[in-house]
């Protein structure tokens, strides 16, 4: 038993050895914040029972509530505090990467009666070898960089592209080309359940251009072309989809203006998280794409060096064909938000912000948020 022992002693020896030699040229870095928040929430019909997806933060399509519940609701959470690790590696003049982030939001695995224990998930889990990027992250249509400083948890969820999928991407310079995972989201013909479909071989597609101007300003331009494929039950068809999305940070001042505008035809999951879909079928049960189009406006303004105030408005807008979808479709939905945030010292801020959203359904029923949120968010 003691020979044993010092087997193990010395495995543990040339391990701590072999990390220390790999640590030499490889650098690490761990990552991530603390978010805890108070959200007091007025629902017009009813709000969602608690662990609703809507009670964690403002997602299009689920405001509608729950008829015989009470309006008014108040939720502690913790479950946007996220976690995450980086290596990077040179390898003769190439940059070898790793990344990988966990957070605990969207489950519904857990309660607030006793412990409100939730589940991690999978956030992104990337490799990059100089200009290719391998994994989970953000779809290439979307530029996180241009989300306004709210503390809802997307900030301006109808009006930008929200998507994070694994994909390969190659990036040159200002260029980004990528093939991406595809799903597709149709509503059955005369209304019903979404139907959710991963059938068919293509890959959505995304092209993307950053650029600087002199002023300091950023922009992008993205160019989404993709197939809707349906095989399941009797049905088989596809239908191509295509979509558009321009956003820019442009300062003014210490200040800054973020803003996103983005157009298409069979987009569905892309925008506003999934608020409408990419199709609808037919009498013969053929997709018929559904146009859609949103986009946001936020201005930043610093009072001073500690205290600033974001105002965001955001909106959605999909054209149904009525005959095909029916009436109990999401139609269009839109939102506004204002806060103040201060940051005593760089890694912590403090702030209250309020939101109002409506959404609207084809056939004019609606449901409206209010909520106003307070959040500590600590950076580790």
């Amino acid at each position: 038993m003691k020979h044993a022992n010092l087997s193990l002693v010395a495995v543990a020896t040339m391990m701590a050895v072999s990390v220390s030699a790999q640590a030499g040229d490889t650098e690490f870095k761990f990552g991530g914040y603390v978010k805890t928040d108070v959200m007091f929430s007025d629902y017009s019909n009813g709000a969602p029972d608690s662990g609703n997806l809507s009670r964690q933060f403002y997602v299009p399509g689920t405001i509608y509530g729950v008829s015989g519940n009470g309006e008014q609701v108040v939720d502690f959470q913790a479950r946007e505090s996220r976690f995450n690790f980086k290596t990077s590696t040179d390898l003769d003049g190439h940059k070898l990467s790793g990344f990988i982030e966990l957070d605990f939001m969207t489950h519904a695995d857990g309660n607030e009666r006793v412990s409100n224990s939730y589940s991690p998930r999978i956030r992104h889990a990337i490799v990059s070898f100089d200009n290719w990027t391998v994994g989970q992250t953000w779809s290439t249509f979307q530029n996180p960089g241009a989300l306004p400083e709210n503390l809802d948890f997307v900030g301006a969820a109808e009006g930008t592209p929200f998507v994070r999928q694994s994909l390969v991407r190659y990036t040159n310079g200002g260029f980004q080309f990528a093939v991406e995972n595809p799903e597709t989201t149709v509503t059955p013909f005369e209304g019903g359940s979404r139907i959710t479909s991963g059938s068919g071989m293509v890959p959505d597609f995304v092209a993307r251009y950053n650029f600087k101007t002199e002023g300091g300003a950023k922009f992008t331009v993205a160019g989404l072309a993709r197939q809707l494929n349906i095989e399941k039950d009797n049905l088989d068809t596809q239908e191509m989809g295509y979509g558009v999305s321009f956003t820019g940070v442009i300062p003014v001042g210490s200040d800054d203006i973020k803003l996103s505008a983005t157009a298409g035809d069979g987009m569905g999951r892309y925008m506003a998280l999934n608020y409408a879909n990419a199709g609808v079928l037919d009498e013969n049960g053929d997709i018929q794409t559904i146009s859609s189009y949103g986009g946001f406006a936020s201005y930043r303004h610093w009072w001073n060096d500690k205290w600033r105030s974001s105002f965001t408005v955001s909106g959605f807008k999909a054209d149904n064909d009525v005959a095909l979808t029916g009436g109990a479709v999401n139609e269009e939905s839109y939102s506004g938000y204002v806060n103040l945030l201060y940051s005593p010292v760089k890694p912590l801020t403090v702030g209250v912000e309020y939101m109002y959203a409506e959404n609207t359904k084809q056939n004019g029923d609606s449901g409206e948020l209010n909520r106003v949120i307070f959040s500590v968010k600590y950076v580790l």
